[in-house]
């Protein structure tokens, strides 16, 4: 049984029983039941259209479900006449269903669990083991965010900023469990690229590419965080690096830049270099002068004063941070790179370790104690 095909449909079926009028909570359970009968089905009876099998088979178990319903009944005029089986026409749900996982009356958090499930054909023990809770949880987290998009109906398009959103913030969690959440955004937005025209979507695809394209530079052995200045170069991967960059280009070429572009563009003059030395900072500063621009957001502030400490120097880098919340993520952290550079010694190895204690997670809270034990041992000697 091929796995990665049921995957594939899974979204284009539920998209077609959803548009056809079925409710997306029974609607997915039909889809899942039709999922359960092709893998006993096929392996000896495997069928000429696997997509219009499917999407058959599905519609009969959300009819047959809905007739049994007695306070469902009105529906039946609308459900009786079942579609006659055959190749299903070549018109594309899928992206109708990003934006019904996407709902702005959905939680990021149920935003993200939906799609994975709906979109990305994952189980409930998949993602609750990728975001480490019990899968009770994730079923009822996911069950809550059926019921919150069933009945909903668009008329008009969706938003694609919180779409991908959506799949930014499933790219961000990486991996954990048996499940690539970063290879898997990566999957849908590919898949999302090839339902829709957008430059900024091109934008968040070239921007996963070149970020993916040095995740396993990113540790050590011993799986301690490694810095971009110090990864080794030749461990990143350069076919992925080419296809983001690529993307990139046609996407800028539409002159309709957006956030996700501006990020991208960054990334790619970070992997442009061959040596961090070689690193064209200037123009990370201009791009991130039109990502402020776009956004006003502290977080590209922040990243904005490391760029301009590199450029400019370490004392123009501080001067970018000052009116920055002290409270903002990883402030410490950066303030303790520059003043390290200024050769504040003393002052670094503090932030560093205040740094530290308000890491996220243990990498980093690992990665930024040793930056302050360093500095303490070169001040002891």
């Amino acid at each position: 049984m091929d796995e990665v095909l049921l995957r594939s449909l899974t979204p284009g079926v539920l998209g077609i029983l959803v548009r056809r009028g079925a409710d997306f909570a029974a609607a997915e359970d039909a889809v899942q039941d039709a999922l359960l009968e092709a893998v006993r089905v096929w392996p000896a009876d495997p069928p000429r259209d696997p997509k219009g099998w499917l999407v058959t088979v599905a519609w009969r178990r959300f009819l047959d479900a809905t007739r049994s319903d007695a306070a469902r009944r009105r529906r039946e005029d609308l459900l009786d006449e079942e579609p006659a089986a055959g190749p299903v026409p070549a018109v594309d749900d899928t992206l109708q269903l990003y934006f019904l996982c996407a709902h702005p009356s959905l939680t990021p958090s149920s935003a993200v669990a939906l799609t994975l499930r709906a979109v990305g054909g994952l189980t409930t023990r998949q993602i609750a083991a990728a975001y480490l809770v019990p899968e009770a949880t994730m079923a009822q987290r996911i069950s809550r965010a059926k019921r919150t998009v069933s009945g909903v109906r668009f008329h008009q398009p969706g938003d694609v900023a919180t779409v991908l959103r959506v799949l930014y913030l499933v790219f961000n969690e990486g991996y954990s469990g048996d499940v690539d959440l970063a290879a898997e955004a990566i999957r849908l937005t590919r898949q999302l690229a090839a339902a829709i025209d957008h430059p900024e979507v091109a934008g968040l695809l070239a921007l996963m590419l070149l970020h993916h394209a040095r995740r396993d530079a990113r540790t050590a052995p011993d799986g301690s965080l490694v810095p971009l200045a110090e990864q080794d170069r030749g461990r990143w991967d350069t076919r992925s690096i080419a296809e983001g960059v690529w993307i990139l280009q046609k996407a800028l070429a539409r002159d309709r830049l957006g956030e996700f572009q501006a990020q991208a563009a960054i990334a790619a003059l970070h992997a442009d270099a061959r040596t961090a030395e070689e690193t064209d900072w200037v123009q990370i500063v201009e791009w991130y002068d039109e990502l402020a621009r776009l956004t006003d957001s502290p977080v590209v502030r922040l990243n904005r004063a490391v760029a301009v400490g590199a450029a400019d120097g370490p004392r123009a880098g501080l001067a970018a941070l000052v009116g920055l919340d002290a409270s903002l993520p990883r402030r410490a952290a950066v303030a303790a790179y520059l003043h390290e550079r200024d050769g504040d010694l003393a002052t670094a190895a503090r932030l560093y370790a205040e740094a530290a204690r308000k890491a996220p997670n243990l990498a980093e809270r690992d990665h930024l104690t040793r930056q302050a034990a360093r500095l303490h041992a070169r001040r002891g000697r």
